[in-house]
């Protein structure tokens, strides 16, 4: 695909991990393995968008954390706190509203047919 195909396709996945990570996090999860489930869903997001959303996610209260260090390899696993499960499900009753307009858009109008 060309460049600006691609730049718009960006543009409209950024706003759905959001949405993704809040729901998948609402079982603990830690960074690389919700990269791998994001993917496994259609998703597919890149380290280096994922890891500044946990961050910035977890400081506006929307998703808490807590280190494993019980394995062989430390892990911050994040969870969804309750403030991130109300922001899941106001984005989740937008993003229906936004699919039901989109489609209006691209679906023909009884209204506007010809007899």
């Amino acid at each position: 695909m060309s460049d600006a195909v691609d730049t718009h396709l960006q543009e409209l996945r950024r706003g759905t991990v959001v949405l993704a990570c809040l729901q998948l996090l609402r079982e603990p999860g830690y960074g690389y393995a919700l990269l791998e489930r994001l993917d496994s869903h259609g998703l597919p997001t890149d380290a280096n968008t994922l890891y500044p959303l946990l961050r910035r996610l977890e400081k506006q209260g929307f998703l808490t954390s807590e280190w494993n260090i019980e394995e062989s390899r430390p892990r911050k696993f994040y969870s969804t706190s309750a403030d991130g499960i109300r922001l899941a499900e106001t984005l989740q009753q937008e993003w229906r509203a936004l699919t039901e307009s989109l489609s209006s858009l691209t679906e023909p109008d009884p209204a506007h047919e010809e007899s």
